[in-house]
Formats: C-alpha cells, sequence, structure tokens
C-alpha cells in the first residue's frame, strides 16, 4: 500500500511539473489598463496618424507601468515607451510579449506590443517547480519513513525476537514464550516456533523426571539394602566372638567379608546417584511419636542402645527420610564412639528434641562447625572407612522436615541432637 502511494506522489508530482512549463502563465499585464488603452487608441487614431502622442502620455507614465510601442500596418513606429526593447513584430513573438491588434471601424489599423518581464516570469515558474518538487520530495521521503518503520515493526522486529528466541532455546532456556504482536505476518511462522519451544520443554522435563525417579530408586535401594547388610555384619561379627570351631569361624568371617564387600558396593552406588541428585524426595506426614521408638529398634543391632521412653506426641516427619537420619547418626555412633549408645528425648516448645550419645573421645571444638559439610571427616577417624556424606545427608533431610540436627562434646563422648517438627 505504501510502494503505491510512493508510486502515485511520484507520478502526481512528474504531472505536475510538465503541466507547470507547458502552461501559458500570468505576465501581470494589467488587462484593465489594457482594455482603456486600446479604446482610447481606436477613438484616437486619427491624431496618432498625425504625429500628436500627447493624449497617450498618462498610460506611458501612470496607467500602464509596463514598456510598449505602436506601430502601423506597414510596421511603422507610431509611438514608443521609455526603457523599452522592442523593435519588431516578430521580436515580440518570438520573445513571447503581449501583442494585440487595433482594429478601428472593423479595419487593422495597427498593432500594440507591451513588453513583458521575461525574468519574473521564469521566477514565477521555477517558484512553482520548486513548491512542486519539494511537496513531492517530502512526500515520498514521509512515506519512506513510514515505510521503514513497517519493514521494522513486521519484518525486523519479529525476526530479532526471534534470534534471541532461539538463542534461549540453544541454551537450553524454555521457560521464555516467543511472545509476538497479533498483526505479525509472520503468525503461524512464529507460533510454530513458540510451540516447538513448548514440546522440547515438556520432553525435557519427561526426561529429567524420569531419571530423577531412577537416580532416587537406585539412592534409595541402595541405602535400605545396606541396613539389613548391616545387621548380618553385626550379627556375624556376634557369633565371631563366640565362635569355638576353626570351621564355624571361617564361615562367619567369610560372612562377614562378603556382606563388608556388598556395604562397599552399596555405598559406592549411593554415593554416584546422589551426586547427581539436588535433593531428595521428602513426604512429611503427622506421624505418632511412638514410631521413633521402632527406628531405633531397627539399628539396635546388639541390644547396645539404651532409650529412655519417648514423650507422647504428634510429628511433622518424614518416617522413611527420618530412618535414615537414625542409621546414619547411630552407624556413627557405633564406630567411632564405641558400642555403648544412650537416647533420650524432650518436648521443647514447638520440637521434639531426640539426643544420641556416645561414650567416645568426641571431636575436636573446632571441627564441630564442619561435620556437617558436604564430604567432610575429623581427624579421629583412624583407619574406619566413609563417605564423609551421612551427617551432610542428615542435615539436609531434617532441615527439608521442618527441624535440625547439630552435635556438641560432653565430658564422656560426643551428644547428636535431633529436632523433629511437632504438629
Amino acid at each position: 500500500m505504501i510502494l503505491i502511494m510512493i508510486t502515485v506522489v511520484f507520478i502526481l508530482g512528474g504531472l505536475s511539473s510538465f503541466f507547470v512549463i507547458h502552461t501559458k502563465l500570468d505576465r501581470d499585464v494589467d488587462m484593465v489598463a489594457l482594455n482603456e488603452l486600446m479604446k482610447h487608441l481606436e477613438s484616437n487614431w486619427a491624431t496618432f496618424e498625425k504625429d500628436d502622442y500627447s493624449t497617450i502620455e498618462r498610460w506611458n507614465n501612470e496607467e500602464l507601468n509596463q514598456p510598449f510601442i505602436i506601430i502601423d500596418n506597414s510596421g511603422a513606429l507610431l509611438f514608443q515607451s521609455q526603457d523599452t526593447q522592442l523593435s519588431s513584430v516578430h521580436d515580440a513573438i518570438k520573445n513571447r510579449h503581449t501583442v494585440v491588434d487595433i482594429i478601428v471601424n472593423g479595419t487593422l489599423k495597427g498593432k500594440l506590443m507591451i513588453q513583458t518581464d521575461d525574468a519574473k516570469v521564469m521566477e514565477q515558474i521555477k517558484q512553482r517547480l520548486i513548491l512542486i518538487v519539494s511537496s513531492t520530495f517530502a512526500m515520498i521521503t514521509l512515506l519512506c519513513v513510514f515505510y521503514i518503520i513497517y519493514l521494522n515493526n513486521t519484518v525486523f522486529k519479529p525476526f530479532r525476537k526471534l534470534e534471541v528466541f532461539a538463542h534461549h532455546v540453544a541454551k537450553g532456556n524454555f521457560d521464555i514464550p516467543l511472545i509476538m504482536d497479533d498483526n505479525n505476518p509472520f503468525g503461524a511462522f512464529t507460533e510454530s516456533f513458540d510451540l516447538m519451544r513448548e514440546e522440547l520443554a515438556a520432553a525435557r522435563k519427561r526426561e529429567y523426571e524420569a531419571n530423577r525417579s531412577k537416580k532416587e530408586l537406585v539412592a534409595t535401594l541402595s541405602h535400605d539394602i545396606k541396613t539389613p547388610v548391616a545387621s548380618i555384619k553385626a550379627v556375624s561379627e556376634l557369633m565371631l566372638v563366640k565362635a569355638e570351631e576353626d570351621k564355624i569361624i571361617k564361615q562367619l568371617s567369610t560372612i562377614y567379608t562378603k556382606a563388608e564387600q556388598i556395604n562397599l558396593l552399596m555405598t559406592d552406588m549411593f554415593l554416584s546417584t546422589l551426586e547427581e541428585l539436588t535433593e531428595l524426595k521428602i513426604t512429611v506426614t503427622e506421624e505418632l511419636s511412638s514410631v521413633l521408638q521402632s527406628m531405633i529398634e531397627n539399628v539396635n543391632y546388639d541390644d547396645q542402645i539404651t532409650c529412655q521412653p519417648i514423650p507422647s506426641c504428634l510429628l511433622l516427619t518424614d518416617v522413611t527420610r527420618l530412618q535414615q537420619v537414625f542409621d546414619n547418626i547411630l552407624s556413627n555412633a557405633y564406630k567411632y564412639g564405641g558400642n555403648s549408645v544412650s537416647i533420650s528425648s524432650v518436648i521443647n516448645e514447638t520440637h521434639l528434641e531426640i539426643y544420641i550419645m556416645d561414650y567416645g573421645k568426641g571431636i575436636h571444638p573446632d571441627e564441630l562447625p564442619l561435620i556437617f559439610n558436604k564430604y567432610y571427616r575429623g581427624n579421629n577417624i583412624g583407619n574406619k572407612s566413609g563417605s564423609g556424606l551421612g551427617l551432610y545427608i542428615s542435615k539436609t533431610l531434617m532441615v527439608s522436615m521442618q527441624g535440625d540436627i547439630d552435635g556438641f562434646n560432653r565430658a564422656d563422648g560426643f551428644t547428636v541432637r535431633l529436632k523433629i517438627k511437632l504438629a
């Protein structure tokens, strides 16, 4: 539409210029004075032929204000005003001056030739041409500006948005939609790209959820398998202490060794999957505090845990994840503090606090702020195997269940305090 308008304006400007050049222009001759002069000449032609020009001086000086001459039919000059450059009819016609026939009683007697200002006429033509050309150019320029704005808004701007959109998609950022104006001529084209983004985002989410579910399943199974394996190790170790026959001792040693091997393999599997998980799935529900007693019994391999009565209350927790926490804490208590563990509990405002106490050497005071960091292991580990993840995982799980965990030294050992949220 804009291109058509530019073409129309250009054609109109050209036609206007053509008509200005080829149209007879007003030469600024005073037609009233000219008519009066013609009537005077026709009435007094006899006196002009007798060389009496006194009656025409008024037009020469006051009325017409333009140079003119009067000639008869033979071409003889009868009168010539001041500053005139006319000499013959041929010169007047050639230079496009005004030539008027003098007719007396139906008979041609002579001619009146008025000298016009050619420079002024050319200035008129020039001004009109300048006006037409400048107007045409201004209109075309304005239409071109509108056309450029139109192209920018409808073509270049959408493609720049598409470029930014493609950059986000290439970086894997599928959350930023491709927004286009309603009148965008590439609407269907850009909409297909946005549909592609949505499909890619959905496919990526499905893939992520599938991989996450697999990793969580492996992590959970590997952790859960470690619990019965630890029981096998504890029982076989206890039976080794009581066994007397060499054959039985050898068999129990094999069971213990294989159980330890399985435990190490499960640990490696657990760590490899845990590294790729940002967090474990936790489902908090209301549970009676009596569930804690069974959790503790699940880890009481050789009856070395002494647990005081737990206050009756309603807890907000994930039983499976809390069992993981007890497994990790009590496993560390057995490993680093000896075989005897005491557990007590008390309700403190909004939380049930569980105190798990071992009777080992404790932890150096400088290491207390670090024991819940990922992969950190204290200087008291000796030659005992471990990954440095047990307390880190326990901290993460307790915080996710609106609880907390910390630890402190006692004179006769080390205490881990669990804070479980009350319902």
